[in-house]
């Protein structure tokens, strides 16, 4: 069969195109934005992509079209498919039906830490011995790709709750049928599609529905939106995070911890990873691993050789002792976290933000007064945003004075980091989008300045 997916290049999109390229179909791709890493992984798998949307990219018709939720009507190939009757779906709705339908689906849901934790459980369950499928919304650095179709019935997945597709506007998730679940968190996002909370709250109630009465239902014990929902239904086994499943610091920075189930110590964790949200996101990976028969030592065995996804709280570089660290926080949870990691691990240094509010709730305004909060813990923030914005950051910006710098200019800002920094600063760029390429600007810009002291 020769499938053609338009929308390609997001990490979702180009996982659907890799299980679908492993049984055997012909795959091709459009997408407006062709560039490694994502385009470099499809090229290696022999997939043929096309820059852009013109409808001669679908004659001859292929057998099935798949269409990713970032392309809506008014696109020239979709309505080129609609006019032209030619069989489409979403990538969600073929992967239920192709790939999941006869699967045990490990899902793994929240606000924060899908990637981190899915990744967490897709490793432990492959040093097991497993095999498993996965599909991860990020890049995997314990594995080669960010999907696979597997060899065991298992199949890890992050479950996104933003919505399917253009002609479907259920979450992600609820095409996905898990007998495993991990809520890790629950927050209002997404301001773009859900005008509330509760709006999110009855699409995790659709996706409970669907967990068999034999399954696994793993969430925290104290955040009230996550209880709140478990309360509208829940009839599946359940776990938490806090009454369950419990960890002991035996670091203050979250490197190494005791695992307890039942108020029994089953294990001690050293790893790379650092902060709490990290710990608890290690802690679900475990339980939900130990839900398909890995023993808890043998998971923390593998936790302790897991590398966190690019975009993750990762270390760039290191320039005379300062450190640059990229992280795809955008939400002001994810920000306090990842500074709380960050301030744990600089001990004596500053801690330096730098921050690109480029999410469309963030854009929308809808954070704008818990943000300041978020970053408290940054000894300086830096704000950037580009030139005639849709939102504006002067309201942030005055409420950090005079901690605070705005610039529309990346190149402004790489000087003044670079003329700032010295030694034991940590430099946080944090943005879910490239930024620019601002951490290889300032890389450079730092090794420039400080040739000879690396």
């Amino acid at each position: 069969m020769h499938i053609h997916i338009l929308g390609i290049c997001g990490t979702f999109m180009g996982g659907i195109a890799a299980i679908a390229k492993s049984l055997g179909h012909k795959v091709t791709g459009a997408d407006t934005n062709v560039y490694p890493p994502m385009s470099t992984q499809l090229a290696e798998l022999g997939i043929n992509l096309t820059q852009g949307y013109d409808p001669a990219q679908l004659d001859p018709a292929p057998d099935l079209v798949i269409i990713g939720n970032a392309l809506s009507r008014g696109n020239p190939a979709v309505e080129y498919v609609l006019n032209s009757q030619l069989r489409y779906t979403s990538g969600p709705q073929w992967l239920a039906e192709q790939v999941l339908h006869d699967r045990w689906v490990l899902a793994v849901s929240g606000t924060h830490g899908k990637t981190t934790t899915s990744t967490m459980l897709a490793w432990i369950l492959d040093y097991a011995g497993l095999k498993p499928g996965f599909l991860i919304g990020g890049i995997p650095q314990n594995f080669d790709c960010s999907a696979r179709l597997g060899e065991s019935p298992f199949f890890v997945i992050e479950a996104d709750e933003y919505d399917t597709a253009f002609f479907d506007k259920r979450s992600k998730f609820v095409h996905y049928r898990p007998r495993t679940l991990v809520i890790n968190n629950l927050e209002y996002d997404h301001a773009d599609i859900f005008p509330d909370l509760a709006a999110i709250q009855r699409q995790f109630h659709h996706l409970l529905r669907m967990v068999p009465s034999n399954g696994l239902v793993l969430s925290p014990e104290d955040t009230v939106a996550v209880k709140q929902t478990l309360d509208m239904g829940c009839w599946s086994e359940r776990q938490s995070y806090g009454s369950d499943w419990q960890a002991e610091l035996l670091n203050a920075d979250g490197s190494a911890f005791t695992v307890l189930y039942q108020q029994q110590a089953l294990g001690t964790l050293h790893w790379g990873l650092s902060g709490q949200h990290n710990v608890e996101n290690g802690i679900m990976a475990i339980a939900a691993a130990r839900h398909v028969g890995v023993p808890i030592n043998i998971a923390i065995e593998a936790l302790a050789e897991f590398i966190a996804p690019k975009r993750r709280m990762e270390l760039k570089a290191e320039i005379n002792k300062i450190k640059v660290y990229d992280d795809f926080a955008h939400h002001p949870t994810a920000i306090n976290t990842t500074l709380q990691g960050a301030r744990a691990q600089a001990k004596l240094g500053r801690v330096i933000a730098v921050l690109e509010p480029r999410s469309n709730t963030m854009r929308m305004g809808v954070h704008e007064a818990t943000l300041p909060a978020a970053l408290a813990l940054a000894d300086y923030v830096y704000l950037y945003e580009e030139q005639n914005a849709k939102g504006s950051l002067h309201t942030l910006h005055q409420a950090l004075a005079p901690k605070a710098t705005l610039s529309h200019d990346i190149e402004y800002l790489v000087r003044v980091l670079t003329e700032q920094a010295q030694p034991n600063d940590t430099i946080v760029i944090m943005s879910n989008g490239s930024f620019a390429s601002i951490h290889d600007k300032l890389i450079k810009a730092l090794h420039n300045k400080w040739k000879g002291h690396d």
